[in-house]
């Protein structure tokens, strides 16, 4: 018994110890400013920002006249990290890749630009 209000003092402990700003922030962190390719300065978004960011979920259909991006429009090492082919069609919007399946034109995959 002793051991059990011991630990539950220990995680109240724990919990007050966190600041009142991390709670509300994400693990999701976009580029605000990029110089010759890099990116120089981020910030770091709220929970509700990051749930927002993305638009469009799987099963979103974007249509057959949609403006694509080439798969060689992509950085590569986000291309050869996600192992992405020819054989879909890909939106770069909002710091997200939407991985579009060409034959239904809905999105199969959201992929995070970090």
């Amino acid at each position: 018994m002793f051991k059990t209000f011991l630990a539950l003092g220990t995680a109240a402990v724990a919990v007050t110890a966190v600041p009142a700003d991390a709670r509300h922030y994400s693990n999701r962190v976009i580029c605000t400013k990029w110089r010759h390719g890099h990116c120089v300065a981020s910030q770091r978004l709220t929970r509700r920002e990051a749930r927002r960011a993305a638009q469009y979920r799987v099963g979103y259909r974007f249509g057959p006249t949609y403006s694509y991006s080439e798969l060689s429009g992509l950085p590569s090492p986000f291309v050869s990290r996600y192992h992405l082919r020819d054989n879909f069609r890909y939106v770069n919007r909002d710091g997200y890749v939407y991985v579009v399946n060409p034959n239904t034109y809905r999105v199969v995959r959201v992929l995070p630009m970090q």
